[in-house]
């Protein structure tokens, strides 16, 4: 986990925060895309966490639960370019940070539609605050592109924590790190 994030903060300082903003050097949107989601910590964690969830899930689940977080992630960014208004998108996301976290704190075991509903559900808060911030005069297509491949990246990040941490510890290390990722939830929630 702390590789991941030592990796995300490096991606992010390199990512150049000015390049989201019109008029500063070369920006473009799917630079600005990939760099928002390794921005915030809420949406890093959860998303490292849906990518962690559908590793313990199995099977099929390793690839679809991801598929449809980043589908319907797309999907609420589209929906806030279009000008939809969604309530309560920050504390979705927050809560999102405390529920997948939990999810992979239990291990829950689900059924295959139930886990995909789960993600696609906080990923649409998700996509709508990333389609809220494209940056004036940038490429929203290319924007999107962006955040998609970078949360598909942050998936396949939790797919290779878990694999890591169970090789070289156990299931427990897992479950503990998604008990780590709920607390941080809970921190941001509370404003912490």
């Amino acid at each position: 986990m702390l590789r991941v994030l030592s990796t995300a903060a490096a991606l992010s300082l390199v990512a150049a925060p000015a390049l989201a903003h019109t008029g500063v050097g070369g920006g473009s949107g799917f630079a600005a895309g990939f760099a928002h989601p390794l921005f915030g910590l809420d949406h890093l964690l959860a998303m490292v966490a849906v990518g962690a969830w559908a590793a313990l899930l199995g099977g099929r689940a390793v690839w679809l639960v991801p598929a449809a977080f980043v589908v319907a992630m797309l999907a609420g960014g589209a929906l806030s370019l279009s000008g939809v208004a969604l309530p309560m998108v920050e504390t979705a996301i927050a809560l999102s940070v405390v529920v997948l976290g939990a999810l992979v704190a239990v291990n829950a075991r689900v059924v295959l539609g139930v886990g995909m509903a789960v993600v696609a559900a906080f990923a649409v808060f998700h996509g709508h605050a990333h389609g809220s911030e494209l940056p004036v005069g940038l490429s929203a297509a290319g924007y999107a592109a962006g955040f998609g491949l970078a949360t598909a990246l942050l998936h396949a990040a939790g797919i290779a924590l878990v694999a890591g941490l169970v090789r070289v510890a156990s299931t427990r290390a897992v479950r503990l790190a998604g008990l780590a990722t709920a607390a941080a939830g809970v921190g941001i929630i509370a404003g912490l």
